[in-house]
């Protein structure tokens, strides 16, 4: 019987408990912005420091400390991106069944239903892309071996 291969950056030997809690530091670091693999670095440009929404939803380009890049290509986080715009037209649409169900005028929808969606759909952008992050690094680890030291094979 042919053994299956593991994932990358799962040992054979790893248990369930160590799985579940190696998973629960990575949305930690996800939840402060932090990179997944040091939990160190900031993922993004701190908030006081932003100077535009290019800045707010831009991630840096990789951890000083350890060197994980954090966009590994082109359209990387287009399904964290994806998630937020679903969030967002979900919003809007139950502010349209409110509408429906509690007839009211246009400009109180709007900011009962849409301004909040949207605000929070800006907002969540950061932890949508950090926990984005920080789910492909538990599944696909993506770092280098570490080096064997002179001497030592």
């Amino acid at each position: 019987m042919q053994k299956h291969p593991t994932q990358p950056g799962f040992s054979e030997d790893a248990s369930t408990m160590e799985l579940i809690r190696r998973l629960l530091v990575y949305l930690g670091r996800a939840l402060r912005l932090r990179c997944p693999e040091c939990g160190v670095s900031p993922v993004f440009v701190p908030a006081g420091k932003t100077r535009s929404v290019r800045d707010w939803v831009t991630p840096l380009d990789g951890c000083p400390r350890c060197g994980y890049a954090y966009e590994r290509e082109s359209g990387y986080f287009l399904i964290a991106i994806w998630g937020i715009h679903y969030f967002t037209v979900t919003g809007l649409a139950a502010g349209l069944v409110l509408d429906a169900l509690v007839p009211m005028p246009l400009w109180l929808l709007v900011l009962i239903a849409a301004v909040p969606t949207v605000a929070f759909g800006v907002f969540f952008s950061r932890y949508a892309k950090s926990l984005y992050l920080a789910i492909d690094h538990y599944f696909d680890p993506h770092v280098s071996p570490p080096k064997a030291r002179a001497g030592h094979p």
